[in-house]
């Protein structure tokens, strides 16, 4: 009687239960190799395909072994289900990534210029035209996890003002760095003290009086 008892419920609970489980865990490997894939990280996203597809394996042959069970037809798409639901919250609470924010509108943007460089954020600014007459059009590089604070900026400028947001799957940072939010601090200052420090003996009298000569002005 207890067999029966611990059969039955292996069968009717635990193995459901797992593939359940082991199906979430699955479909969310999946999720987050997709999305290093689209960053072409060429580490994690072959160690999560691997443990993807071993556990795959495993699910779909206790369901081979279990067909007459019907729930296990229904944990495994409850599970695919919930994966990617667990997935994408995990991809949004990572916020991988650069974004490109293309804001369009006619008016004045001197003031939005300005907050965006207060904050450190790098833009590119050119004019268009359609139909009705000038336009300027924005573009604007930052992470993706700035990317709510982007949006605080353009909408404080103009509540109505166009814009949309693309991925950016790679890019040359050139004059406008992506600057971490706890970077900002050290000054010119600081920076100047770096370079000093990487050149050589000879150089570092000649590098003294110009500090003294900015400490002056």
């Amino acid at each position: 009687m207890t067999e029966i008892f611990d059969q039955n419920l292996y069968q009717w609970l635990i193995l459901p239960l797992s593939i359940f489980i082991a199906r979430i865990l699955t479909e969310t490997l999946g999720t987050l190799r997709i999305m290093f894939v689209s960053r072409s990280n060429r580490l994690i996203a072959p160690i999560l395909g691997f443990f993807e597809a071993l556990l795959w394996i495993l699910i779909i042959s206790q369901v081979i072994q279990n067909l007459e069970n019907a729930l296990c037809y229904i944990a495994y798409a409850g599970g695919f289900a919930v994966g990617i639901f667990l997935g994408m919250a995990i991809e949004n609470r990572l916020a991988l990534g650069v974004v490109m924010v293309q804001v369009i509108t006619r008016k004045n943007t001197t003031k939005l210029q300005r907050s965006l460089r207060a904050h450190n954020y790098g833009f590119t600014k050119i004019g268009g035209r359609d139909i009705d007459g000038r336009e300027n059009i924005l573009f604007i590089v930052s992470r993706r996890k700035e990317l709510p604070e982007v949006i605080k900026i353009i909408k404080e400028f103009n509540p109505c003002a166009f814009f949309s947001v693309e991925d950016i799957r790679g890019l040359n940072e050139g004059n406008y760095p992506l600057v971490k939010r706890k970077e900002q601090s050290p000054s010119r200052l600081a920076a100047f003290w770096r370079r000093l420090l990487r050149r050589t003996p000879k150089q570092l009298p000649l590098a003294a009086e110009t500090l003294d000569a900015r400490e002056q002005k």
